[in-house]
Protein backbone atom coordinates (compact mmCIF):
# COMPACT_ATOMS: atom_id res chain seq x y z
CA UNK A 1 0.00 0.00 0.00
CA UNK A 2 1.17 3.61 -0.35
CA UNK A 3 3.58 4.80 2.29
CA UNK A 4 4.04 8.19 3.96
CA UNK A 5 5.44 9.87 0.84
CA UNK A 6 2.50 9.43 -1.57
CA UNK A 7 -0.12 10.23 1.09
CA UNK A 8 1.65 13.42 2.17
CA UNK A 9 2.54 14.58 -1.36
CA UNK A 10 -0.99 13.99 -2.66
CA UNK A 11 -2.73 15.92 0.12
CA UNK A 12 -0.16 18.69 0.46
CA UNK A 13 -0.24 19.15 -3.32
CA UNK A 14 -4.03 19.32 -3.32
CA UNK A 15 -3.95 21.64 -0.32
CA UNK A 16 -1.46 23.94 -2.05
CA UNK A 17 -3.78 24.17 -5.07
CA UNK A 18 -6.69 25.02 -2.76
CA UNK A 19 -4.59 27.72 -1.10
CA UNK A 20 -3.98 29.36 -4.47
CA UNK A 21 -7.53 29.26 -5.81
CA UNK A 22 -9.05 30.32 -2.48
CA UNK A 23 -6.81 33.39 -2.05
CA UNK A 24 -5.57 32.07 1.27
CA UNK A 25 -8.89 31.07 2.81
CA UNK A 26 -7.48 27.52 2.74
CA UNK A 27 -4.37 28.22 4.80
CA UNK A 28 -1.17 26.31 5.65
CA UNK A 29 -2.94 25.31 8.86
CA UNK A 30 -5.65 23.63 6.77
CA UNK A 31 -2.99 21.90 4.66
CA UNK A 32 -1.14 20.57 7.69
CA UNK A 33 -4.18 19.08 9.42
CA UNK A 34 -5.46 17.63 6.14
CA UNK A 35 -2.11 16.02 5.29
CA UNK A 36 -1.46 14.60 8.77
CA UNK A 37 -4.84 12.88 8.81
CA UNK A 38 -4.37 11.57 5.28
CA UNK A 39 -1.09 9.92 6.25
CA UNK A 40 -0.75 9.10 9.92
CA UNK A 41 -4.44 9.24 10.85
CA UNK A 42 -5.95 5.94 9.70
CA UNK A 43 -2.52 4.27 9.82
CA UNK A 44 -2.42 4.82 13.58
CA UNK A 45 -4.02 1.37 13.83
CA UNK A 46 -1.13 -0.24 11.96
CA UNK A 47 1.33 1.71 14.11
CA UNK A 48 -0.42 0.57 17.30
CA UNK A 49 -0.26 -3.05 16.10
CA UNK A 50 3.49 -2.73 15.53
CA UNK A 51 3.99 -0.92 18.86
CA UNK A 52 2.13 -3.46 21.00
CA UNK A 53 3.96 -6.37 19.39
CA UNK A 54 7.32 -4.59 19.85
CA UNK A 55 6.59 -3.88 23.52
CA UNK A 56 5.64 -7.50 24.10
CA UNK A 57 1.96 -6.76 24.69
CA UNK A 58 0.90 -9.10 21.91
CA UNK A 59 -0.46 -8.37 18.44
CA UNK A 60 -4.07 -9.00 19.48
CA UNK A 61 -4.47 -5.63 21.20
CA UNK A 62 -2.98 -3.74 18.30
CA UNK A 63 -4.91 -5.76 15.74
CA UNK A 64 -8.18 -4.95 17.47
CA UNK A 65 -7.38 -1.24 17.33
CA UNK A 66 -6.18 -1.49 13.72
CA UNK A 67 -9.44 -3.04 12.51
CA UNK A 68 -11.43 -0.08 13.84
CA UNK A 69 -9.07 2.82 13.21
CA UNK A 70 -7.94 1.85 9.70
CA UNK A 71 -11.38 2.55 8.24
CA UNK A 72 -12.63 5.63 6.33
CA UNK A 73 -15.68 6.10 8.57
CA UNK A 74 -14.75 4.56 11.93
CA UNK A 75 -11.60 6.67 12.16
CA UNK A 76 -13.66 9.87 11.94
CA UNK A 77 -16.41 8.62 14.26
CA UNK A 78 -13.99 7.40 16.95
CA UNK A 79 -11.24 10.02 16.80
CA UNK A 80 -12.69 12.90 14.80
CA UNK A 81 -13.92 15.00 17.73
CA UNK A 82 -10.97 14.59 20.14
CA UNK A 83 -8.52 15.23 17.31
CA UNK A 84 -10.51 18.29 16.24
CA UNK A 85 -10.07 19.76 19.72
CA UNK A 86 -6.36 18.91 19.65
CA UNK A 87 -5.69 20.35 16.19
CA UNK A 88 -7.60 23.53 16.95
CA UNK A 89 -5.47 24.04 20.06
CA UNK A 90 -2.26 23.33 18.11
CA UNK A 91 -3.32 25.78 15.38
CA UNK A 92 -3.73 28.49 18.01
CA UNK A 93 -0.29 27.73 19.48
CA UNK A 94 1.39 27.76 16.05
CA UNK A 95 -0.10 31.17 15.29
CA UNK A 96 0.65 32.65 18.70
CA UNK A 97 4.30 31.63 18.50
CA UNK A 98 4.64 32.61 14.86
CA UNK A 99 5.63 29.12 13.69
CA UNK A 100 3.13 28.69 10.84
CA UNK A 101 1.70 31.47 8.72
CA UNK A 102 -1.98 32.14 8.09
CA UNK A 103 -3.24 35.03 5.97
CA UNK A 104 -6.41 35.24 8.05
CA UNK A 105 -4.51 35.54 11.30
CA UNK A 106 -7.01 33.30 13.09
CA UNK A 107 -6.61 29.66 14.21
CA UNK A 108 -8.73 26.81 12.95
CA UNK A 109 -11.99 26.16 14.74
CA UNK A 110 -13.00 22.71 15.95
CA UNK A 111 -15.54 22.33 13.13
CA UNK A 112 -12.95 23.25 10.54
CA UNK A 113 -10.61 20.65 11.99
CA UNK A 114 -13.38 18.04 11.99
CA UNK A 115 -14.00 18.63 8.28
CA UNK A 116 -10.26 18.28 7.63
CA UNK A 117 -9.97 15.09 9.71
CA UNK A 118 -12.83 13.58 7.69
CA UNK A 119 -11.33 14.74 4.40
CA UNK A 120 -7.92 13.36 5.32
CA UNK A 121 -9.34 9.97 6.21
CA UNK A 122 -11.20 9.66 2.89
CA UNK A 123 -8.19 10.87 0.90
CA UNK A 124 -6.05 8.25 2.65
CA UNK A 125 -8.28 5.48 1.34
CA UNK A 126 -8.43 7.05 -2.13
CA UNK A 127 -4.86 5.82 -2.53
CA UNK A 128 -5.16 2.69 -0.39
CA UNK A 129 -8.11 1.21 -2.30
CA UNK A 130 -6.31 1.63 -5.62
CA UNK A 131 -2.79 0.58 -4.72
CA UNK A 132 -2.88 -2.07 -1.99
CA UNK A 133 -3.36 -5.85 -1.76
CA UNK A 134 -1.92 -6.39 -5.23
CA UNK A 135 -4.98 -4.76 -6.79
CA UNK A 136 -7.32 -7.16 -4.99
CA UNK A 137 -8.82 -4.86 -2.36
CA UNK A 138 -12.55 -5.22 -1.82
CA UNK A 139 -13.30 -1.75 -3.15
CA UNK A 140 -11.18 -2.13 -6.28
CA UNK A 141 -12.60 -5.60 -6.95
CA UNK A 142 -16.13 -4.20 -6.66
CA UNK A 143 -15.34 -1.34 -9.05
CA UNK A 144 -14.17 -3.83 -11.67
CA UNK A 145 -17.19 -6.07 -11.02
CA UNK A 146 -19.49 -3.31 -12.31
CA UNK A 147 -17.90 -3.63 -15.75
CA UNK A 148 -18.47 -6.29 -18.43
CA UNK A 149 -15.66 -8.81 -18.82
CA UNK A 150 -17.41 -11.67 -20.66
CA UNK A 151 -15.99 -11.00 -24.08
CA UNK A 152 -17.08 -8.13 -26.30
CA UNK A 153 -19.96 -6.25 -24.71
CA UNK A 154 -23.15 -6.25 -26.79
CA UNK A 155 -24.52 -2.85 -27.77
CA UNK A 156 -28.08 -2.43 -26.52
CA UNK A 157 -30.21 0.35 -28.10
CA UNK A 158 -31.81 1.39 -24.81
CA UNK A 159 -28.37 1.89 -23.22
CA UNK A 160 -27.35 4.13 -26.12
CA UNK A 161 -30.55 6.17 -25.79
CA UNK A 162 -30.37 6.57 -21.99
CA UNK A 163 -26.67 7.41 -21.81
CA UNK A 164 -26.89 9.80 -24.77
CA UNK A 165 -29.88 11.56 -23.21
CA UNK A 166 -28.13 11.99 -19.85
CA UNK A 167 -24.92 13.28 -21.42
CA UNK A 168 -26.85 15.72 -23.63
CA UNK A 169 -28.74 16.99 -20.57
CA UNK A 170 -25.44 17.43 -18.71
CA UNK A 171 -23.72 19.41 -21.48
CA UNK A 172 -26.85 21.32 -22.53
CA UNK A 173 -27.77 22.18 -18.96
CA UNK A 174 -24.27 23.38 -18.18
CA UNK A 175 -24.23 25.63 -21.25
CA UNK A 176 -27.68 27.02 -20.38
CA UNK A 177 -26.70 27.78 -16.77
CA UNK A 178 -23.47 29.51 -17.82
CA UNK A 179 -24.82 31.22 -20.94
CA UNK A 180 -23.65 34.68 -21.96
CA UNK A 181 -25.37 37.61 -20.24
CA UNK A 182 -26.93 35.44 -17.58
CA UNK A 183 -28.57 37.44 -14.81
CA UNK A 184 -27.36 34.98 -12.16
CA UNK A 185 -24.22 35.59 -10.11
CA UNK A 186 -21.15 33.38 -10.46
CA UNK A 187 -21.84 31.72 -7.11
CA UNK A 188 -25.45 30.94 -8.10
CA UNK A 189 -24.34 29.50 -11.44
CA UNK A 190 -21.71 27.38 -9.71
CA UNK A 191 -24.27 26.00 -7.26
CA UNK A 192 -26.72 25.23 -10.07
CA UNK A 193 -23.98 23.52 -12.08
CA UNK A 194 -23.02 21.39 -9.08
CA UNK A 195 -26.65 20.37 -8.57
CA UNK A 196 -26.94 19.50 -12.27
CA UNK A 197 -23.83 17.31 -12.14
CA UNK A 198 -25.03 15.61 -8.96
CA UNK A 199 -28.48 14.93 -10.45
CA UNK A 200 -27.05 13.44 -13.64
CA UNK A 201 -24.58 11.37 -11.61
CA UNK A 202 -27.42 9.90 -9.52
CA UNK A 203 -29.54 9.10 -12.57
CA UNK A 204 -26.53 7.64 -14.38
CA UNK A 205 -25.72 5.44 -11.36
CA UNK A 206 -29.32 4.30 -11.03
CA UNK A 207 -29.35 3.24 -14.69
CA UNK A 208 -26.11 1.30 -14.28
CA UNK A 209 -27.26 -0.35 -11.05
CA UNK A 210 -30.57 -1.40 -12.62
CA UNK A 211 -28.78 -3.16 -15.48
CA UNK A 212 -26.29 -4.86 -13.17
CA UNK A 213 -28.42 -5.87 -10.21
CA UNK A 214 -32.08 -5.80 -11.30
CA UNK A 215 -32.13 -7.09 -14.88
CA UNK A 216 -31.86 -10.87 -15.29
CA UNK A 217 -29.73 -11.94 -17.01
CA UNK A 218 -27.39 -9.07 -16.38
CA UNK A 219 -26.72 -6.67 -19.24
CA UNK A 220 -23.79 -4.29 -19.82
CA UNK A 221 -24.93 -0.87 -18.62
CA UNK A 222 -22.42 1.15 -20.66
CA UNK A 223 -20.61 -1.28 -22.90
CA UNK A 224 -17.76 -2.92 -21.02
CA UNK A 225 -17.09 0.14 -18.83
CA UNK A 226 -17.26 -0.03 -15.02
CA UNK A 227 -19.02 3.33 -14.79
CA UNK A 228 -21.05 2.61 -11.65
CA UNK A 229 -18.00 1.66 -9.62
CA UNK A 230 -15.99 4.60 -10.93
CA UNK A 231 -18.73 7.16 -10.17
CA UNK A 232 -19.34 5.85 -6.65
CA UNK A 233 -15.62 5.59 -5.86
CA UNK A 234 -14.76 9.08 -7.11
CA UNK A 235 -17.81 10.60 -5.39
CA UNK A 236 -16.83 9.21 -1.99
CA UNK A 237 -13.05 9.25 -2.06
CA UNK A 238 -12.20 12.17 -4.36
CA UNK A 239 -14.99 14.74 -4.66
CA UNK A 240 -16.36 14.41 -1.09
CA UNK A 241 -13.02 15.04 0.69
CA UNK A 242 -12.37 18.07 -1.50
CA UNK A 243 -15.87 19.36 -0.73
CA UNK A 244 -15.07 18.94 2.97
CA UNK A 245 -11.88 20.94 2.42
CA UNK A 246 -13.94 23.72 0.83
CA UNK A 247 -16.35 23.62 3.78
CA UNK A 248 -13.41 24.03 6.16
CA UNK A 249 -12.22 27.25 4.55
CA UNK A 250 -12.39 30.55 6.38
CA UNK A 251 -15.56 32.43 5.44
CA UNK A 252 -13.76 35.72 4.67
CA UNK A 253 -11.20 36.48 1.99
CA UNK A 254 -8.13 37.90 3.74
CA UNK A 255 -5.76 37.82 0.76
CA UNK A 256 -5.65 41.59 0.28
CA UNK A 257 -5.27 42.66 3.88
CA UNK A 258 -2.36 42.42 6.26
CA UNK A 259 -4.43 43.10 9.37
CA UNK A 260 -4.06 40.28 11.85
CA UNK A 261 -7.07 39.36 13.91
CA UNK A 262 -6.56 38.79 17.65
CA UNK A 263 -6.10 35.25 18.85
Amino acid sequence: MPGPGPHMMYTLGAGQALMIISNGRFSPHHCLVYAINAFFGPDMGSFSEWLTSTLGLGRAVGSAAESFIHHPIYYTLLLGFPFSVLYSWISRILLRRGLLDSISGVPLTRWQCFYLVSAGSLSHFFLDHLFEENGQSKMYTWILSTGWWKGRAPITPDAVVVISFLCICLIGGFIYINRVKSSRSLKTRSNLSARLILTIAVLYSLWCASQIYLVSPRRPAVGEEADLGVIVFLSIYFFLPHCLCFMSMNTRDFAETSEQLPL
